[in-house]
């Protein structure tokens, strides 16, 4: 299954940039990164078979076991791409959260986009160590 990061913004060379490809490098599964302006732009096509997750700070702050819990049970349902979408300053429009199959939040502080990307891109390679049980989550 494909994970697939769709972000509003650049996010260009430095720091941050970093910590999500050394994450992203690391997931055993395919990866890809599509970035948007902050408005407008094309969105990428959807293949059948996707499912869409939208950071959100209403979403849900689910442990990592349960979000990778999540994605297995989507891959082993024939998903072949979990969409991640970031939103630009203000967020997601209410249609695109009201069509997402999972809202997510990582936690009640709001986090700065450049940031956001790299605890998701951070969260994609536990959730899928953990599927494969690998012991780099490590729970208590």
């Amino acid at each position: 299954m494909l994970l697939h990061i769709v972000a509003r913004g650049r996010i260009g060379r430095g720091p941050e940039a970093d910590l999500v490809e050394r994450y992203l490098k690391r997931v055993n599964w395919p990866t890809k990164v599509s970035e948007l302006p902050d408005t407008g732009g094309r969105v990428p096509e959807m293949a059948p078979a996707t499912r869409t997750v939208v950071l959100d700070e209403t979403g849900r702050d689910l442990p990592s076991r349960e979000l990778a819990m999540i994605l297995g049970r989507w891959r082993d349902d024939g998903v072949r791409e979990a969409r991640f979408l970031l939103g630009a300053a203000d967020g997601h429009e209410a249609v695109t959260r009201d069509q997402a199959d999972l809202l997510l939040a990582f936690g009640k502080a709001t986090w700065p986009h450049l940031m956001a990307r790299a605890m998701l891109a951070e969260q994609l390679w536990r959730a899928t160590s953990i599927l494969a049980g690998h012991p780099y989550h490590r729970e208590g």
